[in-house]
């Protein structure tokens, strides 16, 4: 059976061929704990080490700060968020952020306020940016933390996070970036954050890993206990094999960056020219051209993906599928029901060629033509 043209990049992303080879001796034959003091102990913690600087060089070293890693950007997300308001002064116990975040902040903060902080989650625009004026009328001096993603995982919108910053720092508060999506792939202003969260899956990583990074001064309780490991703040073993292959696709990330920027800027002209008939949810401009998130009025998106079997994409986040709830991002655009259960989301990238981007929109637009002809 042929394997369906994989077009849900935001979910996750093919393991690079190069990720993939540096992996297997660090599960087949050097498996030393990295925490332990023998020769394949270090070996193993030395290959963490040069791991830690990939992601990091690919990150950007213009901040002071420590990454570490975690078991994925949930975590981290956790982490940074929990950690940080533990540690906020006590009148500093608000936090701010956007209705289009991704689950792991928006339940995160959720907690939070059951455990007696005040959150105040921002409406955004039609577009899915935020109002920068509204941002800096709701960051109030007893604001300690405001949060804001730099790459939307579901319509692609690109915050202006440096503007965001600016706004938290000028009210005293701290910035937590989860920069997942746009790792990498469109610019961030590592200065004007105080911490940010990444994962391995969504740049050609394995699943099982990310990272937080975290900028020197900046006070965060641990939320992992046990083994004291990554220098006390995050206890638990770490895999080599999976840090090694994080490192390795965070080096191609930053070697392939203007390759794979030119590549997806030509699939993102053709899933344009191909994408006829159907609306674009999110920004036309202020956008990442990998995720192109469309709806066409009538289409039962759902069923769309169960008849267009030889094609894998989403009508969302994944994290989210089978909730049977529409999407909370394209809620938050405004959008009635009806309209967010007729997009659909197509994340396309490195190993997606043009001809298999083609051949999927022409599947998906037979089948969506088919659905409005038997409704009519």
């Amino acid at each position: 059976m042929n394997s369906p043209i994989y077009l849900d990049y935001q979910a996750t992303t093919p393991l690079a061929p190069e990720v993939a080879a540096a992996m297997r001796p660090w599960i087949e034959t050097q498996f030393g704990n990295p925490h332990s003091p023998h020769r394949m102990g270090r070996e193993a913690a030395a290959a963490i080490e040069v791991a830690r600087g990939h992601v990091a060089s690919a990150l950007g070293n213009s901040a002071p700060g420590a990454l570490y890693f975690t078991s994925g950007a949930t975590e981290a997300a956790n982490w940074g968020l929990k950690g940080a308001a533990a540690c906020l002064p006590a009148d500093r116990r608000r936090i701010v952020t956007l209705a289009t975040e991704h689950a792991c902040v928006l339940d995160t903060v959720e907690w939070l306020g059951i455990q007696g902080f005040e959150i105040d989650i921002l409406p955004v625009q039609a577009d899915g940016l935020v109002d920068l004026d509204l941002l800096a009328a709701r960051v109030t001096p007893d604001t300690g933390l405001v949060a804001a993603m730099l790459v939307n995982n579901e319509i692609g919108a690109i915050q202006p996070v440096a503007a965001i910053a600016d706004i938290a720092h000028a009210g005293g508060a701290l910035f937590f970036c989860d920069a997942v999506q746009g790792f990498g792939r469109v610019p961030l202003p590592l200065d004007s954050c105080d911490m940010v969260a990444i994962s391995a899956h969504k740049v050609h990583g394995p699943k099982g890993i990310g990272a937080l990074w975290i900028r020197d001064g900046i006070m965060v309780d641990a939320l992992m206990h046990g083994g004291g490991q990554e220098g006390g703040n995050r206890s638990g073993t770490l895999s080599p094999a999976l840090c090694v292959g994080f490192g390795e696709a965070s080096r191609l990330l930053a070697a392939r960056s203007d390759a794979d920027h030119a590549h997806v800027e030509r699939l993102w002209s053709v899933a344009a020219d191909e994408a006829a008939g159907w609306t674009l949810n999110g920004p036309a401009d202020a956008r990442y051209h990998g995720n192109l998130n469309l709806r066409r009025t009538g289409v039962d998106a759902a069923r769309l993906i169960s008849e267009v079997r030889a094609v894998a994409f989403a009508a969302g986040s994944a994290c989210a599928s089978g909730s049977g709830r529409p999407s909370h991002v394209l809620k938050a655009l405004g959008l009635a029901d009806r309209e967010a259960r007729s997009s659909i989301r197509l994340g396309f990238g490195r190993y997606t060629s043009e001809e298999d981007l083609r051949a999927a929109l022409a599947l998906i637009n037979d089948a969506a033509e088919k659905q409005l002809k038997f409704a009519a």
